[in-house]
């Protein structure tokens, strides 16, 4: 599972397995060589960050530590030194989410974790393996109930291969209690976790008609497109503090649908982490962006993050917003 979009890459389920085989510093010239090392590796970094934090900004700031610790460690003896930035990756993270857990001011039940987004292009239908590849909105938002050591251990272990016992060494616990650890992760992702949608042509095909829906105030066409107990997850964050909240049914998701209609604006489609998604966009800034999540023929999940902050740092240029249309 990985991301794609800001330079993450597809991620070798080789990593983090403590067995690299020939992945050692033979080769290396001084810090030069190093350095090409490392950026070898910052993808596959970038996405185990993303994935333990759910933050791009967080996940920069946790590769870029890792960078410093390297300059700052002798490693000749190394001889798997993508495990060991994968390990330093894992303990930087481990404490940053132990850091926000203690002062963490944003209720939880509304937080959208960042998108790693792209503008969708004629060819998507094309990138279904992207669905299957990166992690969802609605898995991210899954993740973010764990316990930092539950989301280390399930991440490192069941996304990224790493052994129980590399990660027993970063939480201080035996590789039994670990393994422990990433079993209750398991089953709370399981259970809460959403099935596997349809393919990206479909999914595309089921937003574009709830987007249609919603423009044209058809009751019965989003009730058609949407499951029963779906849920909408908005994040407004600080500046639109009021705009935040959870909407549970069908019912209730169609009545926001319905009121927020009224104040049409431009849609740009765009893929967020592997599934559609639409931004509205009003003046040539971005409003609001909606991400889908669907399984079999409905919408289970709408994840809308409605933070200006957040939003005005997403990666679109002004062509891109210029290509919205109503």
């Amino acid at each position: 599972m990985t991301g794609h979009g800001r330079g993450e890459r597809r991620v070798d389920r080789n990593h983090g397995n403590g067995t690299y085989g020939t992945d050692g510093l033979d080769g290396l010239d001084g810090k030069d060589g190093l350095a090409r090392r490392f950026e070898a590796d910052r993808g596959h970094l970038r996405a185990v960050a993303y994935r333990m934090l759910g933050s791009l900004s967080e996940a920069e700031d946790a590769v870029q530590e890792a960078w410093f610790k390297l300059n700052r460690s002798d490693v000749g003896a190394v001889e798997n030194l993508s495990g060991w930035l994968t390990t330093v990756v894992g303990r930087v993270c481990l404490d940053m989410l132990r850091s926000r857990g203690s002062r963490r001011e944003d209720p939880l039940e509304y937080y959208v974790p960042d998108p790693v987004v792209r503008v969708a292009g004629p060819t998507d239908p094309e990138h279904a393996a992207e669905v299957t590849e990166s992690v969802g909105l609605a898995l991210l938002v899954v993740l973010e109930t764990l316990g930092p050591a539950e989301r280390l251990a399930f991440v490192l272990h069941d996304m990224f291969a790493v052994s129980f016992d590399e990660i027993a060494r970063i939480v201080d616990r035996t590789p039994a209690a670990t393994r422990q650890l990433a079993s209750r992760a398991r089953r709370r992702v399981q259970d809460a976790a959403p099935a596997a949608g349809p393919d990206a042509r479909r999914q595309r095909e089921i937003a574009d008609a709830f987007l249609a829906a919603s423009h044209g105030g058809d009751f019965e066409g989003l009730l058609a497109v949407l499951d029963p107990d779906v849920v909408l997850r908005a994040d407004g964050g600080r500046t639109l503090a009021a705009v935040s909240k959870v909407v549970r049914g069908a019912e209730a998701v169609i009545a926001q649908a319905l009121t927020y209609a009224r104040f049409r604006t431009a849609s740009l489609p765009m893929v967020v982490n592997g599934a559609p998604a639409y931004l509205s966009v009003r003046d040539g800034r971005p409003g609001a962006l909606m991400a889908f999540t669907i399984v079999g023929e409905r919408i289970v999940e709408l994840q809308v993050l409605a933070d200006p902050e957040r939003l005005a740092a997403l990666d679109l240029t002004e062509e891109d917003l210029a290509r919205a249309t109503y």
